[in-house]
């Protein structure tokens, strides 16, 4: 791009930050930069990091050896190799989420894969494909949307990874998550999944993308269907995690009317 098209863009970048500010994602301020969180807002949220299992991703209260699993993970170890999330999810997180999935904003899908790609560098650099959890045909066409699919779009952009929203195909339509306890939640989900893309699967290190991780029998049935199709490994990363899975068995209706 030559130099004064390089500085007309400026310009008129900041004539529309000028007429148009950015506003929180969350509550709505204006903030410094579009696609942000206000400092207040920012303070609110629980990031997770370390230290926290190795597989689920779970934060730990203490310190622990490098590798360890939590009590959940060493009875019952899932299907994927290791999942990570940005934040927990709670009653600071739930309107941002809740707002990007059932509100029309698509607009913030760009600013949660660039927190997804600081919170999941790790799983990235062992990533050759990025698919998203998918919805089922009857879902997509009321919500109009797959929330997931935006999220690894927008990811694979950034972490210049390839994305195949079709690897998986929501087959069955299955009732909300939401009332659902753990076991009748891999219940309701068991041959809901099938493989779309075989051909671009097979010997694969799959990096599987949706909002929220709640009890983890979505994506663990879902990283089930890519191993027996033949992807090699299966990792998870989400914008949020249930953390106190009793307090928050409940996530979407608790805060959607």
């Amino acid at each position: 791009m030559s130099a004064p098209a390089l500085a007309f863009g400026r310009v008129g970048t900041l004539a529309l930050d000028i007429l148009l500010p950015g506003r929180c994602l969350r509550c709505g301020g204006i903030v410094a930069e579009a696609g942000a969180l206000c400092p207040k807002c920012w303070d609110s949220m629980t990031f997770i990091a370390a230290p926290h299992c190795n597989q689920c991703g779970t934060p730990f209260e203490i310190e622990l050896a490098p590798g360890a699993l939590c009590g959940a993970c060493m009875a019952d170890p899932p299907v994927y190799r290791h999942a990570r999330a940005v934040f927990r999810y709670d009653d600071a997180s739930k309107p941002l989420l809740l707002r990007f999935k059932h509100g029309d904003r698509t607009s913030a899908a760009p600013s949660f894969a660039r927190w997804l790609a600081r919170a999941g560098a790790e799983l990235l650099a062992d990533t050759d494909l990025i698919v998203p959890v998918p919805l089922h045909r009857w879902r997509l066409w009321r919500r109009r949307y797959n929330q997931a699919a935006l999220l690894a779009q927008a990811l694979a952009k950034i972490a210049q990874v390839p994305c195949l929203p079709d690897a998986l195909d929501r087959v069955r339509a299955t009732p909300s998550q939401g009332t659902l306890g753990r076991a009748r939640r891999r219940r309701n989900v068991q041959g809901a999944f099938r493989l779309g893309r075989s051909d671009r699967v097979a010997g694969r290190r799959i990096l599987l993308i949706d909002d929220v991780l709640t009890t983890g029998a979505t994506v663990d049935e879902c990283a089930r269907v890519l191993i027996r199709g033949g992807a090699a490994a299966v990792d998870v990363l989400t914008v949020a995690r249930v953390v106190q899975a009793p307090h928050f068995e409940n996530p979407e209706e608790s805060l959607y009317p």
